[in-house]
């Protein structure tokens, strides 16, 4: 492999943010992209030869012994919400167990630097069961010694859902129809912010060397991530 060249790995590539980081992280010259996927690979992902397909179970520590290559970077983008999942149980299994699973797999790869789409309002204390998990997350995840970790917390996120065959958000589809007119009103930290600039401030924050852990409020990333 080149010295030019670098192999990333990516979970969650069927959501938002993670189709988003799949169009950027390929347009980066060399990037060899490997998407970890639990079901079977999108119809419409991008035609690449540096795009790679990996069946996964994220249910396992050893991500059910995948024959991945080592990695210098892993992007999460991991998630699901309390109505999907349908317990609490069901929830922590994606947004943590499977979160922290990747994330030590790489690890033990050698993947240097780990980004990983949190969420607003995260906090280990917190009395909010999804907030909570979310910060019980985060600590996890600094504790893995990444020479670089990158925290992104959004708010609201807007993108076309059903055009990646995702189910409708109800609550969610209400809230960004209701704060769509009132978005220059509303304080960055709680504005919706698009998808796609969540994963361009993610890529950026990576790049970057101010300190091992880098925590990305969204109203940060609605400037960072701007086109």
């Amino acid at each position: 492999m080149s010295e030019n060249t670098s192999t990333v790995w990516l979970a969650g590539a069927t959501g938002l943010i993670g189709r988003a980081l799949t169009a950027q992280l390929l347009d980066q010259r060399g990037t060899q992209l490997h998407l970890l996927l639990r079901r079977p690979a999108p119809a419409d992902l991008p035609g690449s030869e540096r795009l790679h397909t990996h069946p996964i179970d994220f249910g396992r520590a050893d991500l059910g012994g995948a024959d991945l290559p080592a990695p210098a970077q892993v992007f999460i983008a991991l998630g699901s919400t309390m109505a999907q999942a349908g317990s609490q149980q069901a929830f922590r299994a994606v947004d943590f167990d499977a979160v922290l699973n990747v994330a030590r797999a790489a690890k033990a790869a050698g993947a240097r630097s780990c980004a990983v789409v949190s969420a607003l309002g995260a906090d280990a204390q917190s009395s909010v069961f999804y907030n909570r998990v979310k910060g019980e997350a985060e600590q996890a995840l600094r504790a893995l010694g990444f020479e670089r970790l990158v925290l992104a917390r959004p708010s609201l996120l807007s993108g076309d859902r059903a055009a990646l065959g995702q189910a409708a958000r109800p609550g969610e589809s209400w809230a960004l129809r209701l704060s769509q007119p009132l978005a220059p009103l509303i304080p960055a930290r709680w504005r919706p912010i698009a998808s796609d600039r969540v994963a361009r401030a993610m890529r950026l924050a990576m790049a970057q060397t101010n300190g091992t852990v880098c925590v990305l409020e969204s109203a940060q990333m609605q400037t960072l991530g701007a086109p």
